[in-house]
């Protein structure tokens, strides 16, 4: 019996042996989020992802969902290993999802971050934020998907939240989609106002700069972290190594610099951790707190535990901060 127990502990190891070394994995899958439209992505990423396969000695596919829960879902059941998020997504990804993150991106002007902006038609009558805020039962508005951080996040905690409003009930009129559709929208004046940021209205200036000059920015947001890219923990450590050398390397030349400029012009990537997380979960707890003081519905002292929990987790995220 002991001899079987001890036969059993050392294929156990060298099972354990064998993962660490990175002998299982054969192929990999890397998400993309749903920014715009999966065949404009593909054409994106592909390129990059046909060099990773060369890199890492395995295949890399791409995987395309329609939304972001469908990108973090597939790496929560291990259908994916990689993915690029933004920052609230990559919190769930890292929260629900055995997610890591392991690198981040680096803009092509240096800049350390984008912004969310709230958009309008020039030809919409509506030019100052105050006639959002004040008038939206006249108002049809696009949001970004729920996960997205400057879709939704940012711009529902700076525009709405602190000025005691919900988007889902201020307007006639309330749809969500991605950057490109909320863009498109309010250029078809399919909407009136819409979220979108600071990396589509670049591209549009490229690519299409006559739509763009149809476009009113109405409000700017404070800085957002560039996103993060995420992996499974669970993955091999060998193979960690060899796809941060390849992330954090890439953009050695002029052809893999053009490629990353096709990538919402991207410089290349710097290796970062969870922590670059804490602004954004700050944020999100910020604004469960404004919920929570302004909830009538609540008692006081269930309103007591919620903000004395929210602080708590605050005072947490400040000491990670340091």
């Amino acid at each position: 019996m002991l001899r079987s127990r001890r036969s059993l502990l050392g294929a156990a190891a060298l099972l354990v042996a064998g993962l660490a070394h990175g002998a299982d994995v054969t192929e990999l899958n890397f998400g993309i989020i749903a920014t715009e439209k999966a065949g404009a992505l593909k054409q994106m990423w592909e390129p990059f992802l046909d060099d990773m396969t060369k890199a890492v000695g395995v295949k890399v596919n791409g995987f395309y969902a329609t939304d972001y829960a469908g990108i973090i879902e597939a790496q929560r059941f291990n259908k994916l290993q990689i993915a690029w998020y933004g920052n609230k997504a990559a919190i769930d990804a890292v929260d629900r999802a055995s997610g890591e993150v392991f690198a981040q991106f680096v803009d092509l002007d240096g800049t350390p971050g984008y912004y969310s902006y709230l958009i309008t038609h020039k030809d919409s009558g509506i030019t100052t934020l105050d006639q959002v805020l004040k008038n939206g039962k006249d108002t049809t508005f696009g949001i970004g998907d729920p996960q997205s951080t400057s879709g939704t996040l940012v711009p529902s905690y700076y525009v709405f939240t602190l000025n005691g409003l919900d988007p889902k009930t201020h307007f006639k009129v309330t749809r969500s989609s991605n950057h490109e559709g909320n863009f498109l929208a309010v250029l078809n004046r399919q909407v009136d106002v819409a979220t979108s940021n600071s990396e589509m209205t670049q591209k549009m200036k490229e690519k299409s700069p006559e739509k763009l000059d149809q476009i009113r920015i109405l409000w700017t947001s404070p800085l957002i972290p560039r996103d993060p890219l995420v992996w499974r923990k669970d993955l091999p450590g060998d193979m960690k190594k060899k796809i941060q050398d390849f992330v954090v390397g890439y953009g050695k030349d002029a052809r893999e610099k053009e490629i990353l400029k096709n990538m919402y012009r991207l410089a290349g990537f710097k290796a970062s951790t969870d922590a670059q997380l804490i602004p954004i979960r700050q944020l999100e707890l910020f604004k469960d707190r404004k919920k929570f003081e302004a909830d009538a519905n609540m008692s006081e002292g269930d309103r007591k535990a919620k903000l004395a929990e929210i602080d708590t987790k605050l005072a947490a995220l400040a000491g990670k901060a340091k």
